[in-house]
């Protein structure tokens, strides 16, 4: 009897190691994915929103912030598995020149809705660059940028030597750009910042480009996917999902809107995911 119950001990002690190790042990390697992207509102909003999206699809993932140029550079030496929020053809042209045979053009996201150039409030009463130096006393002789070495940044260089214009550019940051246009505004003040669309700010503020006879910043553009060559041989399911991605200008202003008004990224990313259900299956495949 005894001899029967320790028998009967050893197969059910047997039995608990295999099912541990069964339930620990997997085939399937865990997915992972990285999504980098530039400190640019309109980044912010769709980075957040994509890193739902995989974590929905059983993705962990890591959200990379970078300058433009290390973002491409990561691109190109696959560091990093995509962005969302590449400008072409204009506003990162000279990323694209040095990096783009390394980089996988996925697709555009945002087609032919993207616009960069000077901003100023619709009060002010010039409506070209051209002009800007009959003003530059009320302007303060001073353009008010983002983070050095951004593709606006470049482009408004150019267009200071272009225009001959008797302006500094004062380098910021996308946050101290929209607080300074914020301020001005306020006191009723002119003031010329280097702005793109989409953005939340053209739907609190009454605000206008300014005309670029010149074409310096170029035209419209699209916002692209791009990822590092090899993400659709290594991770089809992840590619898959980047090629079905596809949304519009007033779908992403809804984020920077929800953002800007003091909801968390995380926050305002849901809220449009839970929203917007029938989009997001499509882009996972499920729908």
């Amino acid at each position: 009897m005894r001899s029967a119950l320790a028998l009967t001990g050893i197969v059910l002690v047997l039995c608990l190691f295999s099912a541990g190790c069964t339930g620990t042990q997997t085939n399937e390697p865990k997915k992972e994915v990285s999504i980098g992207y530039v400190t640019w509102d309109c980044a912010i909003a769709s980075s957040n929103v994509m890193k739902q999206v995989f974590e929905e699809a059983g993705y962990d993932v890591t959200l990379v912030a970078v300058d433009a140029g290390p973002l491409f550079e990561a691109l190109a030496n696959g560091d990093v598995d995509f962005t969302t929020t590449g400008w072409l053809p204009h506003t990162h042209e000279s990323y694209w020149e040095k990096y783009g045979d390394r980089i996988d053009y996925v697709n555009e996201n945002i087609p032919g809705a993207a616009r960069i150039g000077l901003v100023v409030p619709a009060y002010v009463t010039i409506n070209s660059i051209e002009e800007m130096n009959g003003v530059a006393d009320q302007f303060g002789g001073r353009i008010v940028g983002i983070e050095p070495g951004a593709g606006i940044m470049t482009r408004t260089e150019q267009a200071i030597d272009e225009y001959g214009l008797n302006y500094e550019l004062v380098a910021s940051s996308s946050a101290g750009m929209a607080t300074e246009l914020s301020s001005s505004i306020n006191d009723e003040e002119w003031v010329a910042v280097t702005g793109w669309s989409p953005h939340w700010k053209f739907g609190r503020y009454d605000l206008k480009f300014l005309e670029d006879q010149k074409g310096v910043y170029g035209g419209a553009e699209d916002i692209v996917t791009l990822a590092r060559q090899g993400l659709a041989t290594d991770d089809p399911e992840a590619h898959g999902i980047l090629t079905r991605f596809e949304w519009t200008a007033e779908d992403i202003a809804s984020v920077m809107t929800d953002i800007a008004g003091g909801m968390s990224e995380e926050e305002a990313a849901q809220k449009w995911v839970d929203a917007n259900r029938d989009k997001v299956q499509a882009w996972l495949g499920t729908a």
